[in-house]
């Protein structure tokens, strides 16, 4: 794990996401068992996991799925017994994407890729 920066995103790697989907995947795990290590190393801090998407589908639709990504992520690290108290869940839908590929640019399922993931950022007291 990255050193950690207070408010500043940290990227996950691999915790990616499958096209209008919001279970880890077992790619995924192995990243996120390392922040389940992580926070049990700094029992005192709090995080934020932030979720996004691609830009297909409608922006509404893609608020709900971001934010049941980041629900799946913590509920993960609760069931692995980080105590659901020091995690925020939030979505952001396709508010962020990390390349061009917004709406209505053709891009292909690689690029969507990048989009789909969990970010984790230190929250600051």
């Amino acid at each position: 794990m990255e050193e950690t920066t207070c408010g500043k995103p940290i990227n996950l790697k691999n915790i990616h996401y499958d096209l209008d989907k919001y279970f880890i995947r077992e790619d995924a795990k192995a990243e996120l068992n390392k922040m389940v290590q992580f926070m049990k190393d700094n029992p005192n801090v709090k995080v934020e996991l932030s979720s996004h998407t691609d830009s297909r589908a409608s922006d509404d639709y893609n608020k709900i799925l971001s934010q049941n990504r980041a629900n799946a992520a913590v509920d993960y690290l609760v069931s692995k017994g980080i105590d659901k108290a020091r995690l925020k869940p939030v979505g952001y839908g396709e508010t962020q994407l990390l390349n061009k590929c917004s709406n209505d640019v053709n891009c292909n399922e690689q690029q969507h890729q990048i989009n789909r993931r969990t970010e984790m950022k230190v929250i600051c007291p």
